[in-house]
């Protein structure tokens, strides 16, 4: 035996079951037993899309196609490495940039100077702020950002809509209570292990609800409003500049966390398209394309405050993400790559309804065009996305009920992906008009629901 270490761990796998498990999955197997819930992103564990049928590993990834353990290809019509890789896998200046920086050396004694141009470049896109911070995570980069504001101000309490990263700070919220995120994160998720002294400094309020916010900032001396600008629902009723009116009467620090939606739908935050400006925004996940990358970019009346306090890491200096930033920007720039997946998400979208309709399906729709999402309006839900997921992998394709654009998502692949779409919608509705029960039709388990998001 060349092998004996996978005649040990397949010991561990039922019998027969081996036979019939991809490479991928057999790893996934091995991975609960060593790392906790498998792997280290909620978003990412096969149970949000294909219970113990899932690939779960990649061996290669490209423009909008990635490769399992097995080799077999897939086109990613899903969340394209959760909405990191807007300009596709391995774009080749990014990824060029990046080599030559492992090349000459990653990190140092010395700091690296792109951190500079890429402070520069930022401030260039961000007229309104005059320092950057730099981080590699968006849950990093919004810790950081409330940790300077609270120096800032001096106050503790911080009013939240949207989702902002699992830190402490954040999770504090359903302290005493496990539901107040329920809108914004998961519903009933536990805060074990968030020390109990944090209770009552975060405060959550709902999108497009003014009177729920100026109601906190009466009564839990608000020092700190954070929030997302949009994520699925459209800002009603002038709601954002209500949300920065009320900062600036009050003297409140107002971040807006464009850590997802950022360079979406504009050359930086979604909130250019509205003319509001915040004190302090976060941007990540599309600024380096796949490579580690996370700014806190605000005004200097509130920047200088990081030094009042502590905040440091030895591999927030790193070369390699700068470096992608850099890159990533240039192209995005040169491309107006924005315009390009808000394009390809908005014929997504037409065609899901299209297909729907063509179907006698009822679903409804979610989120802005470059990050969207939908439903089918039925109890059974999570079911027949279970079946979609199930049914589109084995035609080649990563389909759940979301799909991120990428500027590699041509009309080529979109039309393959309808083609083979429509199929699986009919089947649905097949089965839906003969009253027989989906779960009749599925290999594996449901998919688990994940985040709500609705904010």
């Amino acid at each position: 035996m060349t092998k004996p270490e996978v005649f040990s761990v397949n010991q561990k796998i039922y019998r027969n079951e081996g036979a019939i498990l991809g490479t991928g999955q057999k790893l996934y197997k091995r991975a609960k037993r060593l790392i906790p819930g498998g792997n280290m992103l909620l978003s990412k564990r096969p149970e949000m899309f294909l219970p113990e049928n899932w690939p779960a590993y990649f061996s290669k990834a490209k423009g909008a196609k990635l490769w399992d353990l097995d080799n077999n290809e897939y086109i990613d019509m899903s969340i394209m490495g959760i909405g990191t890789n807007s300009l596709g896998y391995g774009n080749v200046e990014v990824d060029e940039a990046v080599s030559n920086t492992i090349r000459n050396g990653n990190l140092s004694t010395f700091n690296c100077a792109e951190e500079v141009y890429l402070a520069e470049k930022l401030i260039e896109m961000n007229p309104w702020a005059d320092m950057v911070r730099f981080a590699r995570t968006g849950g990093e980069a919004n810790a950081i950002a409330i940790r300077i504001a609270r120096a800032a101000t001096g106050k503790n309490n911080v009013a939240v809509c949207g989702y902002h990263g699992w830190h402490d700070w954040y999770l504090s919220a359903n302290i005493g209570s496990k539901n107040k995120l329920n809108t914004h994160l998961l519903p009933g998720l536990n805060p074990l292990g968030v020390p109990s002294n944090l209770e009552d400094t975060v405060f959550p309020f709902d999108y497009n609800n003014i009177e729920m916010l100026i109601d906190l900032c009466d009564n839990k001396d608000i020092g700190i409003i954070k929030m997302e600008v949009i994520r699925n629902i459209q800002p009603k009723d002038n709601f954002i500049q209500k949300v920065r009116d009320l900062a600036t009467k009050r003297g409140i620090v107002l971040i807006f966390d464009e850590c997802s939606s950022g360079f979406r739908e504009s050359f930086g935050g979604i909130f250019n398209n509205y003319s509001v400006y915040p004190d302090m925004a976060m941007f990540g996940k599309t600024i380096g394309n796949g490579y580690a990358l996370t700014a806190i970019v605000g005004k200097d009346s509130i920047m200088k405050s990081a030094q009042d306090t502590f905040i440091s890491s030895t591999f927030w200096t790193e070369r390699i993400g700068p470096t992608a930033a850099l890159k990533t920007l240039e192209v995005m720039q040169r491309v107006k790559s924005w315009e390009t997946i808000t394009e390809i998400g908005l014929k997504v979208r037409k065609g899901w309804k299209e297909l729907a309709k063509a179907n006698d399906l009822k679903i409804s729709l979610a989120g802005i065009p470059a990050l969207s999402s939908y439903s089918f309006d039925d109890n059974l839900n999570l079911e027949f996305h279970t079946y979609v997921t199930q049914e589109m992998l084995k035609k080649g394709f990563l389909a759940a009920d979301r799909f991120y654009a990428c500027t590699e998502h041509n009309d080529e692949i979109l039309d393959k992906y309808f083609e083979a779409l429509n199929g699986v919608f009919r089947n649905i509705n097949d089965i839906i008009k003969s009253g027989k029960n989906i779960n009749d039709f599925l290999e594996g388990p449901v998919r688990h629901s994940g985040f709500k998001k609705i904010n």
